[in-house]
């Protein structure tokens, strides 16, 4: 996600830390947790397809996504850019002021989650999708 974190977050990386791309804007999240909270009748719900593919991969494949991980999740971490090794932090106190809720990289950020939405509107896809599904049942019931 886009927060703030990576600039005030003590860090011993060599590069400037970031999240993980694809990078998500805060308020996908924000919104996934009411809509979670408010109106899902299922105990998870993933936001962004990395996520997903994370979860079944190593479901599947836990030794690739190890392995995968391994090559890449260090290098994926940080920017290109130089870390200032005395930036200040918050690891022993908290930091003045409000950092607010986003981070520097808007450029890179996504808007919206097509995972997010789609779980969102899947019990409206399936009510609008169950009589056409019974229809082919049925239809080719009768033709067998």
């Amino acid at each position: 996600m886009n927060t703030p974190q990576f600039d005030w977050v003590k860090s011993r990386l060599p590069r400037r830390p970031q999240p993980v791309p694809p990078i998500y804007e805060p308020e996908i999240a924000a919104a996934a947790i009411v809509w979670a909270a408010t109106s899902m009748r299922r105990r998870e719900l993933s936001v962004g397809i990395p996520t997903v593919l994370a979860i079944w991969g190593d479901k599947v494949a836990s030794e690739l996504a190890d392995e995968y991980l391994a090559r890449t999740g260090f290098d994926s971490q940080q920017t290109d850019e130089p870390a200032d090794p005395n930036r200040p932090n918050n690891l022993w106190h908290p930091l003045p002021g409000d950092r607010g809720p986003h981070g520097r990289f808007a450029s890179r950020s996504a808007t919206m989650s097509p995972q997010v939405w789609w779980s969102e509107r899947l019990p409206v896809f399936g009510a609008a999708c169950a009589p056409a599904l019974a229809g082919l049942i049925f239809a080719r019931r009768v033709h067998a």
